[in-house]
C-alpha cells in the first residue's frame, strides 16, 4: 500500500509491535529453557507482520479469535505484556487468571477471545460473534486466525459456507506457514492457495505477502470495511513462516537449512528497518532506543509475573461456566 497513507506515527507504533511480539517471544523462550516457566510453548518469530497487520487493521469492539500459537496476536491487538507474561508464568494476574498458559491467550474485553487451541476451533466462534454483530446490528467484524493445517478440517469450510450464505462480518485470516505441525502444506492440498477455496463459497479470496505489515494492512482493512458494510466474509490468505519449530519440543528437521535461511532473509522486522532507514524514516540510533524501550517493558513484565500470587487452590472452580 501507499504507506504515505499511515502517518509517521501510525508506522512506527506497527514497527513497535511487532518488535515487542519479537522480543517477548524471545525473552519467553530464554525463560522457558530456564525452566522458570511451566507447560509448553508454540511460538511465532517470523510471523509478526501477519499479527500485526491484521490487529492494526481492528476497532474498539471488533472481536479477534486466535490459534494454540496466540501469543503474537495477543500482544498486537494491545493486551498488556505484563497480564500475557503472568499468564505465562501461572500467576492468578495473568489475562486468565493463570488457569489458560500459553495457549489460551486472550481477554475478551479488550477484543480477543482467549485463545482455543483445538486446530479450527476458533473458526466457528469468529462466525458466532459476527452473527450476534448482524443481530444486535453492531458495526463490528470478527477476525480469525488460523493456520494452513486447519483448512481442511471440517469446520473450516462448514463455517465459511454458513458466513457467506449469512453475509456475516468475520475476516478469516490463514496464516499459512507452509507447516501444519511437520507436514507440508503442499502435500495435503491440490489448489496452489489457500484463498483459491474461497471461490467455491462465493466470497473474496486473496494471497498477500504475510511478512509485509502495510500489505496485511491494508488487505485486513478492505476486508474489514467490507464485513462492516454487510457485504459478508473474505477469505485472508497470509504466506508467512514461523523460524522456530512447532513447539519447544520440536527440532523442525523436515525443514532444510536452506529452507529456513531463505525464509529469514524475508524477516519482516529486518525487512521494516532496511525500508524504513533507506527512505528516512528510522535511524540506527532510534531503532536501538526502540529495542531499549522493549527491553524494558519486558523486564518489567517478568517481574510482575514473578512476584504475582499463584492462584489459590479454591478457586479451581471460579470461571467455569459447567461443573
Amino acid at each position: 500500500m501507499n504507506q504515505s497513507l499511515l502517518t509517521r506515527e501510525r508506522r512506527l507504533g506497527m514497527y513497535r509491535k511487532m518488535l515487542l511480539c519479537r522480543m517477548f517471544e524471545d525473552r519467553v523462550n530464554s525463560l522457558f529453557l530456564q525452566g522458570r516457566m511451566p507447560g509448553t510453548i508454540h511460538q511465532a518469530q517470523g510471523q509478526e507482520a501477519s499479527a500485526v497487520g491484521v490487529c492494526e487493521a481492528l476497532q474498539v469492539g471488533d472481536m479477534l479469535t486466535s490459534t494454540h500459537r496466540p501469543h503474537e496476536h495477543a500482544v498486537a491487538r494491545g493486551i498488556p505484556v505484563k497480564f500475557l507474561m503472568a499468564e505465562l508464568f501461572a500467576k492468578s494476574t495473568g489475562c486468565c487468571h493463570g488457569k489458560g498458559g500459553s495457549m489460551h491467550m486472550g481477554d475478551a474485553e479488550l477484543g480477543m477471545l482467549p485463545a482455543i487451541a483445538i486446530v479450527g476451533g476458533g473458526v466457528p466462534l469468529a462466525a458466532g460473534y459476527a452473527l450476534s454483530f448482524k443481530y444486535l446490528k453492531k458495526p463490528s467484524v470478527a477476525a480469525c486466525f488460523f493456520g494452513d493445517g486447519a483448512v481442511n478440517q471440517g469446520v473450516f469450510h462448514e463455517t465459511i459456507n454458513m458466513a457467506a450464505i449469512w453475509d456475516l462480518p468475520v475476516v478469516f485470516v490463514c496464516e499459512n506457514n507452509k507447516y501444519g505441525a511437520s507436514t507440508v502444506i503442499d502435500s495435503v492440498m491440490k489448489v496452489k492457495t489457500v484463498s483459491a477455496r474461497a471461490s467455491a463459497y462465493g466470497i473474496p479470496g486473496k494471497t498477500v505477502d504475510g511478512n509485509d505489515v502495510f500489505e496485511v494492512y491494508r488487505a485486513t482493512l478492505e476486508a474489514a470495511d467490507r464485513a462492516r458494510t454487510g457485504q459478508g466474509p473474505t477469505l485472508l490468505e497470509l504466506e508467512t513462516y514461523r523460524f522456530a519449530g512447532h513447539s519447544r519440543s520440536d527440532p523442525g528437521h523436515y525443514r532444510s537449512k536452506e529452507e529456513v535461511a531463505a525464509w529469514k532473509k524475508r524477516d519482516p522486522i529486518v525487512r521494516f528497518e532496511t525500508d524504513a532507514q533507506s527512505s528516512g524514516l528510522l535511524t540506527e540510533p532510534e531503532i536501538v532506543d526502540y529495542r531499549a524501550s522493549v527491553e524494558a517493558e519486558l523486564n518489567d513484565a517478568v517481574a510482575f509475573a514473578e512476584s504475582s500470587p499463584s492462584p489459590l487452590a479454591e478457586e479451581c472452580l471460579t470461571d467455569v461456566y459447567a461443573e
